[in-house]
C-alpha cells in the first residue's frame, strides 16, 4: 500500500490505542492463570493477534467480547496442576519479536512439543543467549538460527544468567515462565539492563496476577552492576478483571506531530503514572523546546522553537525514529546515543531512520550506536520506503508535517503491526492522506 500525504500541520485530539507492550503480558498471564479473566482492551494489532494465536494453539480459549477480551486458560494437568500444552502445536508468531521471545520460555516451561514459525525478519532476529539458557535448563530446541524452531522437554527452575546489553524481552520471557516452574527461579543480569522500563512493566503485570518478584541490586566480583530477579513457584492467580492502559509508544507519534506543527495535539487515554518507559516522550520533546502538559488521562504538546539536544535512548529505543523526525527540524545538532538495539528490530532502524529521513531532505547520519542530525526549518518531501517496519512508516508520516512537497510512503501497510488505525487517526487530526493499493 502507498500512502500519499499532502503536507500540512496536525492538530486536535486523538484517542490512545491499547498498549501493545502491556497487552502482550496481560494476555499471556491470563492464559496461564487459575480462572477466567476479562481484559478491558479497546484495540488490537497484528502483534497482539500473534500472541493470542500462539496461546490458542497451546489450548487457551480467547475471545473478543464487548469491551475487550475474555480469556479462558488452557486445561490443567491433574498430575502436575500445570497447563497441559497441546502436543504438536504450531505457534505462528507472525512478525512479532515480543511474541516469540515471551512464548518460547513459556512453551519450554510447559514442556510443550511445539513448533514456532513466523514471517518477515523474525527468523533473523537473535535468540542468543536466551536459547542457550533454556537448553541448559533442560529444554530441547531444534532449528536454532532461524524458523521453524521446535521445542521439546520441560525446562527446570534454577538460575538463568544474561548480560544486560541483550533484549529486555529475554528477561521478561523468563519472568513470565518462572511461575510455572517447580522451584525458585533467578534471572541474573550482569551490566546495565537496557530498556529496563519494559522489565518493570512485566513485574507490574505479574504482581496483578498474584506473582511476587523480588529484585536485588548489587555488583559482580569484577565490579559490574548485577540485578537478580527472583520468582518462586507460585502460579498465576486471576484478578478476574484487568484493563490495558493507553499506549505511550504510539501516542508519541502524535505528540511529536504537535511539536512540529502550528497548534497543539492532545492524546486522550494515556496515564501520567504509567510504568511504560515511553511516557518520557513528553520530557524529551520539552528538552527540544516544545511546551507540554499532562494530567491523569491525557497528554498535550504545543509547538515552540525547537533546538537540538543530546539524548541517551537506551531505555526508550522505540522513540528514536520519531524523535529523529523532530530533530530534523530543530535548530543545531542533535545526537542520539545508546541505540544499538535498533539494529535488530523489524528493520535496522538506525540505518532505515537515517536513510528515509535523508530521502525527505533531512541531514542524518549513523555514528557508532547512534544518530547525528543537523536540523533545518523545513524538509523537502519525497518518497520513502517503510522497509516493512511500522515505526519507519509512522515516522515518515509525522515528518511530513514539516515537508514542503508531497510525501509518499511505500509499504505503508506496515502500520498494521502495531497501529491499524494510524492513518484514520492521522486524518482525525487534519492530515491529508490518500491510501493506494499497489
Amino acid at each position: 500500500m502507498l500512502a500519499r500525504i499532502n503536507p500540512q500541520p496536525l492538530s486536535g485530539t486523538v484517542p490512545a490505542i491499547a498498549s501493545k507492550s502491556m497487552a502482550h503480558r496481560i494476555i499471556i498471564a491470563a492464559a496461564l492463570a487459575n480462572g477466567v479473566t476479562r481484559i478491558a482492551c479497546d484495540s488490537t494489532c497484528a502483534d497482539i493477534d500473534a500472541t493470542i494465536r500462539c496461546l490458542t494453539a497451546l489450548g487457551a480459549r480467547i475471545q473478543w467480547v464487548s469491551g475487550g477480551l475474555e480469556v479462558h486458560p488452557a486445561p490443567k494437568s491433574i498430575e502436575h496442576g500445570l497447563l497441559r500444552a497441546l502436543a504438536g502445536a504450531t505457534l505462528d508468531c507472525g512478525e512479532s519479536g515480543s511474541t516469540l521471545r515471551f512464548m518460547l520460555p513459556v512453551a519450554c516451561a510447559l514442556g510443550a512439543d511445539a513448533t514456532f514459525v513466523g514471517s518477515g525478519r523474525l527468523g533473523e532476529r537473535p535468540l542468543s543467549p536466551l536459547a542457550e539458557e533454556l537448553i541448559a535448563a533442560g529444554s530441547e530446541l531444534e532449528g536454532l538460527g532461524g524458523l521453524p524452531l521446535r521445542t521439546k522437554g520441560r525446562m527446570r527452575a534454577g538460575r538463568f544468567e544474561l548480560p544486560g546489553n541483550v533484549s529486555s524481552q529475554y528477561v521478561s520471557g523468563l519472568l513470565l515462565a518462572a511461575p510455572l516452574l517447580a522451584g525458585t527461579t533467578e534471572v541474573a543480569v550482569t551490566g546495565e539492563l537496557e530498556s529496563r522500563p519494559y522489565v518493570d512493566l512485566t513485574i507490574d503485570v505479574l504482581g496483578r496476577f498474584g506473582v511476587e518478584v523480588t529484585v536485588e541490586e548489587g555488583a559482580t566480583a569484577a565490579g559490574l552492576p548485577l540485578t537478580v530477579f527472583t520468582v518462586s513457584s507460585q502460579g498465576y492467580r486471576t484478578p478476574r478483571e484487568i484493563a490495558v492502559e493507553g499506549d505511550w509508544s504510539n501516542a508519541a507519534f502524535w505528540l511529536c506531530a504537535g511539536a512540529l506543527g502550528r497548534h497543539s495535539v492532545t492524546v486522550r487515554g494515556v496515564s501520567a503514572n504509567s510504568i511504560q518507559g515511553d511516557r518520557n516522550v513528553g520530557a524529551a520533546l520539552m528538552l527540544f523546546g516544545a511546551k507540554g502538559q499532562r494530567n491523569a488521562r491525557a497528554a498535550t504538546i504545543r509547538p515552540d522553537r525547537l533546538r537540538g539536544i543530546t539524548l541517551d535512548a537506551h531505555d526508550i529505543p522505540d522513540l528514536v525514529p520519531v524523535l529523529a523526525a523532530v530533530a530534523s527540524c530543530a535548530e543545531g545538532t542533535t545526537r542520539f546515543t545508546g541505540c544499538s538495539r535498533l539494529r535488530i528490530k523489524e528493520s535496522d532502524r538506525l540505518a532505515t531512520t537515517a536513510a528515509e529521513l535523508t530521502n525527505l531532505g533531512a541531514r542524518v547520519r549513523v555514528e557508532g550506536d547512534g544518530l547525528v542530525i543537523e536540523g533545518s526549518p523545513m524538509l523537502a518531501g519525497g518518497r520513502v520506503n517503510s522497509h516493512n517496519d511500522h515505526r519507519i512508516a509512522m515516522m515518515a508520516a509525522v515528518a511530513a508535517v514539516r515537508c514542503e512537497g508531497m510525501v509518499e510512503i511505500a509499504g505503508a501497510e506496515a502500520v498494521n503491526k502495531s497501529y491499524p488505525d494510524f492513518f484514520e487517526h492521522y486524518r482525525m487530526l487534519g492530515g491529508d492522506v490518500e491510501l493506494i493499493d499497489e
